[in-house]
């Protein structure tokens, strides 16, 4: 079983805010680095014990955040995507894909530090489904029969994992307390807007996702029967944008694809301004 690992920052246990955590230069951005390789390990023990025979790591997090000399010798490292979209998962033949250190889609309650992408993100979405970076390459890894088996990261996002992929194995490593979505809030608004969370100790965390990639591994190999969402072509791209100091209007952009939903993520922005808060509430899911 060859397995495709996305990895990313915001969803570690222990990891609070983007001002301080996640940035090169920033105060504890060397901790999160440590805490999120040590969650990646926790997990990659779990998928070999559980029957993988390899493991490409991607590093998820804009900047890069895994700490490669204390990454499990036993995986090879992917960082950066030669050809945008799938991110990689084209560059071998993959069974099935996982996600540690995930965070959820914008807008979303009682989440820690979510977005999409980044803050300016209203709402991304395809054919009328909200998806956040987990889903958009849930989507792609689909297109290729790439199976989603195992997700961790904050409670609402593994809420958000299994709404989209059911049967997928779950791990939740801290749960955000901020109700409400925050669609009022400017990208800088709302990249201040969730940094409360209750979060797991470090070990705990560990062994719960070790234990869970064991357990998808298993499940994955037994049955085949869950790990890819159902895609219906034509395919449509709505992307909303937040205002903020430089735009200070909303902006959206809608793509359209026959059949590629690959093709379709790779496509440019053609933006246009949101003119009204009727327009607004049709270019949302909901």
């Amino acid at each position: 079983m060859r397995l495709y690992l996305m990895t990313d920052l915001e969803g570690v246990a222990g990891v609070r805010d983007f001002q301080e955590w996640t940035s090169p230069g920033k105060l504890y951005y060397p901790l999160a680095r440590r805490l999120l390789t040590q969650e990646v390990n926790a997990a990659i023990d779990g998928f070999f014990a559980g029957g993988a025979t390899s493991i490409l790591v991607a590093d998820g997090h804009g900047p890069s955040a895994i700490d490669l000399e204390d990454l499990d010798p036993r995986v090879e490292l992917l960082r950066g995507w030669g050809n945008g979209w799938p991110l990689g998962l084209e560059e071998d033949d993959f069974d099935a894909i996982a996600w540690v250190g995930q965070h959820a889609m914008s807008r979303t309650p009682y989440s820690n530090m979510t977005h999409t992408q980044g803050c300016i993100y209203l709402e991304f979405s395809i054919n009328g489904v909200a998806l956040g970076e987990f889903g958009q390459l849930a989507v792609c890894a689909s297109q290729a029969g790439v199976r989603s088996i195992f997700a961790a990261g904050e409670q609402a996002f593994a809420a958000e994992a299994a709404a989209l992929v059911p049967g997928i194995e779950t791990v939740a490593v801290k749960r955000g307390t901020r109700p409400g979505r925050g669609d009022e809030c400017s990208t800088e608004e709302y990249a201040l807007r969730n940094r409360g969370a209750v979060h797991l100790n470090p070990i705990r965390a560990r062994e719960r996702i070790r234990y869970g990639a064991e357990r998808a591994m298993r499940r994955a190999i037994a049955d085949t029967s869950f790990g890819i969402i159902p895609l219906k072509p034509p395919y449509k791209r709505t992307l909303v944008l937040r205002h903020d100091a430089e735009h200070p209007q909303r902006r959206y952009a809608i793509e359209e694809h026959p059949n590629d939903i690959w093709a379709l993520m790779n496509m440019p922005f053609n933006y246009k301004p949101v003119e009204s808060d009727e327009q607004l509430r049709s270019l949302l899911v909901d």
